[in-house]
C-alpha cells in the first residue's frame, strides 16, 4: 500500500488467479465458516469460481456459490482491449452499462478518467489473460444469474456452467442488462435467500 494524502492505494492486482490467492487466503483467515457461499459478478463471478476451487482443496467447500452476468470460466474468450486505446476500452464499457450516459461523461472529463482508467485497465488484462485450468468439479451448487438483455452473456452461454459442479445447477433471468443487479437489489436477495434456507 502506498499513502498518498488521506487516501491509502493499492496497487490493482492484474492476474485474475493472484486475486483468487488474495480472497481465498482472507477467507481461510476467518476460521471455521461451514455456511459460507459466494456470489460474484461479471469478473467477480470468475474469482468467486476460482476461490471455491481454491476452498474445495482446502476441504472447506462453500454451500453455495453464485455467478452472475458472466460466461463460464471454460468458454473460449478472447479480448486484447487491456491493451489498446483508452477509447476503445471505454466503448466496451458503455455498451452493457445500464445508463450508457455515466460511462461517455468519462469521454469528456479527463480527471474522472484518470483515475478509473487505469484500475478499470487492470481489471480487464486480469479477465482476458485469465486461462482456465482444468481440475476437479466443484461439490457445492452453483446458480447462474443473469439479465435477460445482458449484451455479454446468453442463457445458452450461462448454461454452460453446469459442467463445473457435480451439485445442484440453474440459471435464472432477471429483467435488464448486464448490469441487472442494481435495479433488483431486492428480487435478487429473496433468489439468494429461498436457496440458502
Amino acid at each position: 500500500m502506498a499513502f498518498a494524502g488521506t487516501t491509502w492505494l493499492r496497487a490493482p492486482v492484474r492476474d485474475l488467479a493472484e486475486l483468487a490467492d488474495q480472497v481465498t487466503a482472507d477467507l481461510l483467515s476467518w476460521g471455521a465458516a461451514p455456511n459460507l457461499a459466494l456470489f460474484g459478478h461479471s469478473m467477480g463471478a470468475a474469482i468467486a469460481f476460482e476461490v471455491a476451487r481454491r476452498l474445495q482443496r482446502q476441504d472447506r467447500d462453500p454451500i453455495w456459490l453464485f455467478v452472475s452476468g458472466r460466461i463460464a470460466p471454460d468458454a473460449p474468450y478472447s479480448g486484447r482491449l487491456h491493451a489498446g486505446p483508452d477509447a476503445d476500452l471505454l466503448a466496451d464499457l458503455q455498451r452493457p452499462a445500464n445508463d450508457p450516459a455515466s460511462v461517455a461523461v468519462l469521454r469528456a472529463e479527463p480527471e474522472p478518467a484518470e483515475l478509473v482508467l487505469p484500475p478499470l485497465r487492470s481489471d480487464y488484462r486480469a479477465v482476458e489473460t485469465y486461462v482456465f485450468e482444468p481440475g476437479e468439479r466443484l461439490r457445492c451448487p452453483i446458480s447462474a444469474l443473469l439479465g435477460d438483455a445482458d449484451p455479454t452473456v446468453t442463457v445458452e452461454q450461462a448454461e454452460a456452467w453446469r459442467g463445473h459442479t457435480d451439485g445442484e445447477f440453474a440459471v435464472t433471468t432477471f429483467c435488464g442488462r448486464h448490469f441487472y443487479l442494481d435495479e433488483r437489489v431486492a428480487e435478487i436477495a429473496a433468489h439468494l435467500a429461498a436457496r440458502l434456507g
